[in-house]
Order: C-alpha cells, then sequence, then structure tokens
C-alpha cells in the first residue's frame, strides 16, 4: 500500500480499473482507509462492519440510514457508523464519491 499523500482523482481511477465499488488505499493494525463510489440510481449492498467507520462524502447526494436515523447527505457531509450497527445508502441521487476509514483496519 502507497503512504503519504493521495490524490481523491486517482483513487478513483485505480477503483475504476479494478472496476469495483471499493478500493482500499491504505491499510494500518489501527485503521484502513478506502474510496467508495456509487452510481446514481445505485444499490448499497453493504451490511454491519465489525469495526466503526467514518464516511466523508467527497461529491454527490444521496440518503443515508444509519440504525433508526436517516438523512440527506452531500459533499462535505461527515458520517460516523458504530460496529456492528446497520446503515447504507439509499435514493442516490448523483453518482457518490465517499472516503471511509474504519478504526481498527477492516477484517475480510
Amino acid at each position: 500500500m502507497n503512504e503519504g499523500f493521495f490524490e481523491i482523482s486517482g483513487l478513483v481511477k485505480q477503483r475504476e480499473q479494478q472496476g469495483r465499488r471499493y478500493f482500499e488505499f491504505l491499510r494500518r493494525d489501527v485503521m484502513s482507509a478506502g474510496v467508495y463510489v456509487l452510481p446514481e440510481g445505485g444499490t448499497d449492498p453493504q451490511k454491519p462492519h465489525k469495526e466503526d467507520e467514518l464516511y466523508y462524502v467527497v461529491s454527490g447526494r444521496a440518503c443515508m440510514k444509519v440504525a433508526a436515523d436517516e438523512r440527506e447527505v452531500k459533499a462535505g457531509s461527515v458520517i460516523f457508523v458504530a460496529a456492528d450497527v446497520e446503515h447504507r445508502f439509499y435514493d442516490i441521487m448523483e453518482e457518490l464519491v465517499v472516503l471511509v476509514f474504519f478504526a481498527p483496519a477492516e477484517s475480510s
């Protein structure tokens, strides 16, 4: 994994080349980070994780449900999701590009 400095455009391009929704670009024992992209009108298939998560919406608009709380999110939104809590993006109105941070590092 790379260390140091990252550019969102480069991370999104690497994710596209892999043909995946999520591209992990940093991994340490105490945390991992990746870029997650969902297309307009797409479906978010994720399930609860064993780790705490922090999302930062880089671009796009959607709604997000975390446990019983639901809100619209857009560029600049920051969302915390505790470990084992149900959550997902829905009603994706514009392609969503999100930085995701897991603590500790996401397990497989």
